[in-house]
């Protein structure tokens, strides 16, 4: 069974995955990662370059190509906008929603353009933010804090399995 990290940009995805993994000697997969190497350009060039819509189609795409047992997978923070996604990546485990506070978040983010972020236009950060955390809990089958230290989110998650 695999575990698939979701929740927003800055949560900790990427930095629990590789912890978690390597203490349940699981596979680690990103899916942004992947996205960078198969189109050979950073996740905030492909927005630009290509515009929401687009990336949207090809994280949706990447997600579910994806097939990895017994591992780790953190999810870009827009993965929850492809319900067949969604779908495809329920089959292959438990999903975990990381969740922060809207004020984590923000302190956490920084520059959230460098960072690949998809913004509708019109959009503010909390608007991003409220939208999202909607999806993210219809879509959890477990929702753990991201607040309080990467040791203290790992066990909450190893308790699960």
């Amino acid at each position: 069974m695999s575990i698939i990290l979701i929740g927003m940009p800055s949560c900790g995805k990427s930095t629990l995955g590789v912890l978690l993994a390597k203490k349940l000697g699981y596979e680690f997969v990103d899916s942004d990662l992947l996205i960078q190497k198969k189109h050979g350009k950073l996740l905030h060039e492909l927005i630009e370059q290509q515009g929401n819509d687009a990336f949207l189609a090809l994280e949706a795409e990447t997600n579910c190509s994806i097939e990895a047992r017994d591992a780790v997978i953190a999810t870009g923070g827009s993965a929850v906008y492809s319900q067949a996604a969604m779908e495809h990546l329920s089959t292959l485990g438990k999903i975990v929603y990381i969740q922060i506070s809207y004020e984590e978040m923000e302190a956490r983010l920084g520059d959230y353009a460098h960072r690949g972020v998809i913004m509708p236009a019109g959009y503010t950060l909390q608007d991003l933010y409220r939208e999202r955390h909607a999806l993210y809990q219809r879509y959890a089958d477990v929702t753990v804090s991201g607040e309080g230290g990467m040791p203290a989110a790992i066990e909450r998650i190893s308790a699960l399995i």
